[in-house]
């Protein structure tokens, strides 16, 4: 007799009421099972018992039932207990192993990434491709120039004319207010204050402001004397200062807009302590504002004479140049708006107070007044021909600082104006879809997230994962078309393009923390760190011994933690695409995690000059 294992189910006793059925182990021979005595009875399931398999069915439980007889194999109904049957016979059901699981699951969130990323990259160049194309026909359109689109004439005496030449012809003139705002600005104050001092305007009919918000009395008694210097010579210039910094940049022009003979001022320039205009600068702006009722501001555009001091101040240079030739004209051209440097700029005071004036609630209070005057209804003109010199960042600390201020208070800006701009009943439908699309989505929103996750996430870790492939027109096609654009606004520095691909993605890691952290408004959402300026660098290089060795906290001041572990990561990404995968993407990532290890040692931009 065959070694036999009873099943504990009652749906699987058999029809006999004192008989339970035996099923044999499997790979044991057995002899022919004796039909039961009950064979002519009809059984569950519709299933006919034969001498070598045996039917089930389903017969009432019995207690006391014993084992009598012995059967072949039999098959379990549907509803049986797998467990029971299948444990006994060394069979389990079909797992899938966890890792695949989690391997599926990355992979499957990994294409999503792609495709997201993709979606967002083909919207940066179409407002690219549209930006483009806009500021080109405004470069070679001569009848959509700014003297023609807006009436434009000479104040009396003219450009380069005598100011000077009566009362009468002074009358004439506006009065003007020149605010320059600053903070402990030792190496640069000089430079803006005498350039302000030195603007062509009847002298009765210009006031020089010097809003001095500094805390080193060392420097803020130089800034007084130097004011006081300049009002020896006749020139109509005020020094104020605060009792604290509350608002920052914000609260010292709001301050300085207070006071009795600033309200009686028509219009408003305003340079920071690094900008320096040229003479004729209020004779070529002024008239635009006088002429033309509906427009608020007149932006200029912004030279740099630090630009050929290190590689990273002329890649800051190809990026404010693009700025400025494409995203400022394009913006003037079309819809007559775009936003306000903070700087090189000259604004129609009652627009200020209509547009409810000078804010704190951002660290990008420039851009905060000008999207609140534009949906007033106000106009801006931008003026490329006219520039001011200024000063880049030449270390990269300073950058990065200058950077996040940037990125998170527009994004912070974004957040608390969408509804006001979505609500507003002044302008149009279409100049609402270009404020919170292009304007603020786009290009402060959209443009730094996807530029770090796409090009420094997503495309390294899929060349880890299997199953994802970018397609080549996001991973070749769009970065190429982008580069393009770029550089042919700027073919001077066509040579650069690779240094500046490498540079911008690095770049990308902190804004778009910047930008996260003004979208939640999170603690750092309104920091304020000013921008280091350097003032002359041939002097600078001077006054530093060239043995002078340097300090150690100098050196691990220099070194950026983030930036190194990133690097570490893409260069694992890398490797292991060399060695074991087949998407050829290392060539890239590659590169990228040398860009990253140079910037995360501070081999970047300048060195601070030792105090």
């Amino acid at each position: 007799m065959a070694p036999t294992t009873v099943v504990g189910s009652s749906s699987q006793l058999s029809p006999h009421p004192n008989v339970l059925l035996l099923v044999p182990l499997p790979l044991v021979a057995s002899r022919p099972p004796t039909p039961p005595p009950s064979a002519g009875r009809s059984y569950h399931h519709g299933i006919t018992p034969t001498p070598t398999h045996p039917a089930l069915s389903k017969p009432n439980r019995k207690k006391g039932a014993r084992s009598q007889s012995c059967c072949t194999r039999a098959h379990p109904p549907p509803h049986s207990s797998l467990r029971s049957v299948r444990s006994k016979q060394g069979t389990q059901p079909a797992r899938v192993p966890m890792p695949a699981l989690a391997a599926a699951a990355a992979a499957w969130a990994l294409r999503a990434a792609v495709w997201a990323c993709l979606a967002a990259s083909a919207m940066l160049v179409a407002e690219a491709a549209y930006m483009g194309l806009a500021s080109l026909v405004a470069a070679v359109a001569l009848w959509r120039r700014p003297g023609r689109r807006y009436r434009w004439e000479p104040m009396p005496g003219g450009v380069g004319g005598d100011v000077e030449a009566g009362p009468a012809a002074a009358a004439e003139f506006p009065m003007v207010l020149v605010q320059i705002p600053m903070y402990n600005e030792r190496e640069v104050y000089k430079l803006s204050i005498s350039a302000a001092c030195a603007l062509t305007w009847p002298p009765d009919r210009i006031i020089i402001q010097v809003l001095d918000d500094s805390t080193d009395p060392i420097i803020k008694e130089l800034v007084e004397l130097e004011c006081l210097d300049w009002a020896s010579k006749k020139i109509n210039i005020k020094y104020e200062v605060r009792n604290n910094r509350k608002g920052y940049k914000a609260g010292a022009l709001k301050k300085g807009m207070e006071h009795i003979y600033a309200q009686q001022c028509d219009f408003v320039a305003i340079f920071d302590a690094d900008f320096q205009p040229e003479s004729d600068f209020l004779l070529k702006t002024i008239p635009f504002l006088v002429h033309n009722p509906k427009i608020a501001l007149i932006q200029t555009r912004w030279e740099f004479v630090n630009y050929d001091v290190c590689l990273m101040t002329r890649i800051q240079k190809m990026s404010l140049d693009y700025h400025f030739k494409v995203e400022q004209e394009s913006g003037s051209f079309v819809h007559s708006f775009f936003g306000f440097n903070g700087t090189a700029g000259v604004w129609r005071v009652s627009a200020i107070n209509q547009s409810g004036g000078w804010k704190d609630r951002t660290t990008v209070e420039d851009m905060d007044l000008a999207v609140r005057a534009s949906l007033n209804g106000w106009e801006f003109l931008y003026v490329g021909d006219i520039r001011v010199k200024s000063e880049l960042p030449s270390t990269f600390q300073a950058y990065r600082h200058q950077q996040h201020r940037w990125t998170c208070g527009a994004a912070n800006l974004f957040r608390k104006m969408a509804w006001e701009i979505i609500t507003n009943k002044e302008v149009s439908i279409w100049k609402k879809h270009h404020l919170l699309y292009s304007f603020f989505f786009v290009r402060r929103v959209i443009a730094p997230l996807v530029t770090f996750l796409f090009y420094c996430v997503v495309i390294p870790l899929s060349a880890m994962v299997p199953g994802v492939s970018i397609p080549v027109w996001g991973l070749f096609y769009i970065p190429t078309a982008i580069t393009c654009m770029n550089a042919i606004r700027n073919p001077g520095s066509l040579h650069l393009m690779p240094f500046w691909i490498l540079f911008e993605n690095v770049m990308s890691m902190h804004r778009m923390r910047a930008a996260l952290s003004g979208l939640l408004e999170t603690a750092r959402a309104n920091d304020w760190v000013v921008t280091e300026k350097v003032g002359d660098p041939a002097k600078d290089d001077l006054d530093v011994p060239l043995l002078e060795p340097v300090k150690p906290t100098e050196c691990v001041e220099r070194i950026y933690i983030p930036e190194i572990l990133l690097a570490l990561c893409l260069l694992i990404c890398a490797s292991y695409d060399l060695v074991l995968g087949s998407h050829k993407y290392y060539l890239y990532i590659y590169l990228q995690a040398f860009a990253f290890i140079v910037m995360g040692f501070g081999f970047v931009g300048t060195r601070t000059p030792c105090s």
